[in-house]
């Protein structure tokens, strides 16, 4: 029933105290108590209202009243209760006599008739799943829907406990939630993923709170399906990967007024514009517009934007680093559930390539395509077409070879973008120095080539070689920094010094080598030169055929422990047994190896006799000693010298960290996202990083702690300075060198130690491992066997 019907007069008798005597059928079905039950209990039981409800001596003295009273199944109801007193034979008073008259139906108020709707009656109408649990897990009451979720028959339902509803990895939290509930009165919810007995998986978020009934409290909730928004949200993250990985660029606007404000852009638009998410976001969409460029396109872009339609387009923007690239702007209109435009989603395509390809290709030709100078073929047109002028009308011809000074310096410092800005700054600075007559190319890297016609003297050609110098001398600014720019020219004079282009060039070539082994500057070819320059070539002849005849070795050096003498790792050594000039170090013939691209093929080599050696060192029990090997930044910077290490590595069987990669601080510093790849790279393949030259330059801590560094190795000259007479400053470099590396929970090796006083310095101050002439000399592999072996060190 929704509400409590009318039904005839109810009667008992209670005694003096209000408690029941008697109890008839008709009472036990309207409250609820049996005969057995209701006997001895006292009237005011039946009367509902809490602490509001009247006592029985004043209920009594009132013979009665209309209450609200409790009935039968946990109802309550408006009732007129009438009490009549008793009296005995002998006319004494004894006992009351009560009457209950429920009131009708149309005198309660809607929302008391509302209010007494039984709950089981209301359950099934709900949306989602309700249940209610007792304090031991058990559902009490449900819907049907529980039961059609979860499978279920009712029996099922009422044996059932309510973790075992929840996947494992869930329960923890579901009971932290329960006992939240009962014990501290909260309301709580949390997703959960169902799995129904034939398998089917629902999502629900479920919740409930803590409700008292008849003196004890359960936990009444709901559970609502949440599959649909999972769907949705899967599909838009589905969505946004793919304008994640979307070529063209991709960005949406809202429209406030007559600006576009920029609410997404996706990666390929940060490529293509240089500018990141959040630097576009925030901001109206013409903010990289270029200015006098394409005024008619952009104009039927505003027009089309004020009437809100689509459009298409191709004009010019500006990338973050000011270059110009063409764009091809689609434009669509989004709008709302009313029909109005709330946003605009732009898609642009870099089309520069295509626009510029004819002009491109036909300037290439003869062209270089960063500077815009004159490439190799204009400049061989064109100093071939000087050479014959000047032959006709008896004229002189220079040629100037410019150099840039530490042009590699530049790259590793401020990266290959600043290295071709100041390619840039200096081809528009040679260029602005000669006339409209002359030539200036680019011939290669950092190397240029002018070609001066019509010299009226030597003198002359000097005071504008002296120009061009000075012109380039002024610093480059870029990123915040002003890069220091020189340059080292070599000059060569038709006739005098060669009569064909190329040998002109080759003597230019030669004069400018001069000078830079000098210090700079400019010098005219001189015959002498051609001497030092054939002397290169033949020692450049010779490294090409150093590998073939077997005339490179190593020598390997011991890294000892400071504190208990033993020996700890190897440094392998370049030597060359030259046939005529006998051992040269490195520092005499590895800057001609660079030079004449001979480097990474020794590099190579070296890194396969390194590993052969590891390799038999490991043969022979020698299981704890790595070998260092010193690498070249032609050489890591390369491709495919991380993946020959772990060919190497798999090849020769060594475990991770038995080979060891040195490389300068400095190196490592002038290219920081380098070195961070470069250290992360060597140890995925497990091999290990030692910094060389530690403290020679500035070092840069934070960076340091970002690269994965076994060691760091004192600077030389840290080394030398200590205990030297009259100066103890150079003894704090290297205390200090030792503290900074330990703080970075890097091991310290003192390198070049000679004397004992370096020793005991560098012992004392927590030096964890020393190498140097003061232990041992660097030796052939076969005296380091017998070291070993002498040594017992297994």
């Amino acid at each position: 029933m929704s509400t409590i019907e009318a039904s005839a007069q109810v009667c008992f008798l209670t005694d003096d105290e209000g408690k029941v005597v008697t109890w008839n059928p008709a009472c036990a079905a309207l409250f609820g108590w049996t005969s057995a039950q209701a006997r001895g209990r006292e009237l005011l039981e039946l009367l509902a209202g809490g602490d509001g409800k009247p006592g029985w001596p004043a209920l009594a003295a009132a013979g009665g009243a209309k209450l609200r009273m409790r009935f039968a199944a946990g109802r309550e109801g408006l009732a007129t209760l009438g009490l009549l007193r008793q009296y005995d034979a002998h006319d004494q008073p004894q006992g009351w006599s009560a009457t209950v008259l429920i009131a009708p139906s149309d005198a309660l108020s809607e929302s008391e008739r509302v209010g007494n709707t039984p709950l089981s009656e209301v359950v099934d109408l709900l949306p989602g799943t309700f249940y209610a649990i007792n304090r031991a897990g058990r559902f009490i009451l449900w819907n049907h829907n529980l039961e059609r979720m979860t499978e279920m028959t009712p029996d099922e339902l009422a044996a059932a406990h309510v973790f075992e509803m929840f996947e494992p990895r869930e329960r923890r939290q579901a009971m932290e939630n329960f006992h939240r509930v009962f014990d501290e009165g909260a309301e709580v919810s949390m997703e959960m993923n169902y799995v129904s007995r034939s398998g089917r998986e629902t999502p629900v978020i479920v919740g409930g709170a803590r409700v008292g009934c008849n003196g004890d409290s359960y936990l009444f909730g709901m559970g609502l399906s949440i599959a649909k928004r999972r769907e949705k949200e899967r599909q838009l993250l589905l969505r946004e990967r793919a304008l994640h990985a979307a070529s063209n660029g991709i960005v949406i606007t809202r429209c406030v007024g007559r600006d576009n404000i920029i609410e997404y852009v996706n990666p390929a638009f940060e490529r293509i514009a240089g500018y990141s998410a959040i630097e576009a976001i925030g901001r109206d969409a013409r903010f990289m517009q270029a200015p006098n460029f394409d005024t008619h396109e952009r104009s039927q872009v505003r027009l089309a934007l004020a009437e809100r339609r689509p459009v298409n387009v191709v004009f010019r923007n500006m990338r973050k680093n000011g270059d110009i690239f063409w764009n091809d702007l689609s434009i669509t209109p989004v709008r709302d559930e009313h029909g109005e435009v709330t946003h605009f989603i732009g898609i642009l395509q870099d089309v520069t390539a295509t626009k510029q390809r004819t002009e491109l290709l036909e300037h290439e030709i003869n062209h270089d395509h960063l500077t815009g100078l004159a490439n190799r073929n204009l400049l061989w047109d064109r100093l071939d077409h000087a050479v014959h002028l000047a032959q006709r009308h008896k004229t002189m011809v220079a040629t100037i070879l410019v150099d840039l000074d530490n042009f590699k310096t530049i790259n590793d410092t401020f990266g290959h973008e600043a290295g071709d800005v100041v390619l840039k700054v200096v081809g528009r600075r040679l260029l602005s120095a000669v006339r409209d007559s002359d030539t200036v190319a680019r011939m290669s890297g950092d190397e240029f080539v002018l070609v001066l016609v019509d010299q009226p003297s030597v003198r002359f050609t000097l005071r504008m070689a002296e120009r061009l110098r000075r012109a380039m001398t002024m610093p480059v600014a870029f990123g915040g920094n002003e890069i220091p720019v020189g340059a080292s020219l070599g000059v060569a004079l038709f006739p005098q010094d060669g009569a064909t282009p190329a040998e002109l060039v080759r003597a230019a070539d030669m004069a400018m080598y001069h000078v830079k082994g000098n210090g700079g500057g400019v010098h005219f070819y001189s015959p002498e030169m051609r001497v030092a320059s054939q002397k290169r070539a033949a020692l450049a002849d010779s490294i090409r055929s150093a590998l073939e005849h077997d005339e490179l070795f190593l020598l390997f050096q011991p890294r000892m422990d400071a504190r208990s003498g033993k020996v700890r790792g190897f440094e392998a050594l370049l030597r060359w047994r030259h046939p005529k000039n006998g051992i040269m170090l490195p520092a005499a013939f590895l800057a001609e190896a660079e030079e004449s691209g001979k480097m990474i093929e020794i590099g190579s080599w070296v890194l396969d006799q390194a590993c052969a050696f590891l390799q038999e060192l490991r043969q022979l029990g020698y299981t704890g000693l790595p070998v260092s090997v010193n690498v070249s930044h032609r050489e890591y910077s390369q491709h495919g010298f991380i993946a020959g290490l772990a060919q190497r590595m798999e090849r020769y069987a060594l475990p991770p960290g038995s080979l060891e990669i040195e490389i300068p601080e400095a190196d490592l510093i002038r290219n920081p996202g380098l070195g961070r790849d470069l250290s992360a790279q060597l140890r995925e393949v497990g091999v290990a990083l030692s910094l060389d030259e530690f403290g020679k330059g500035i070092s840069d801590l934070s960076f340091l702690r970002q690269l994965a560094v076994r060691q760091v190795k004192l600077s030389k000259a840290a080394v030398h300075e200590i205990a030297r007479e009259g100066d103890s400053g150079g003894s704090r470099l290297a205390k200090t060198l030792i503290d900074i590396g330990h703080n970075l929970d890097l091991a310290v090796v003192g390198e070049a130690v000679e004397t004992e006083a370096q020793v005991e310095f560098l012992r004392s101050h927590g030096c964890d491992q020393l190498q140097g002439q003061w232990f041992s000399e660097p030796l052939l592999p076969e005296a380091v066997r017998e070291m070993l072996g002498q040594r017992h060190q297994a």
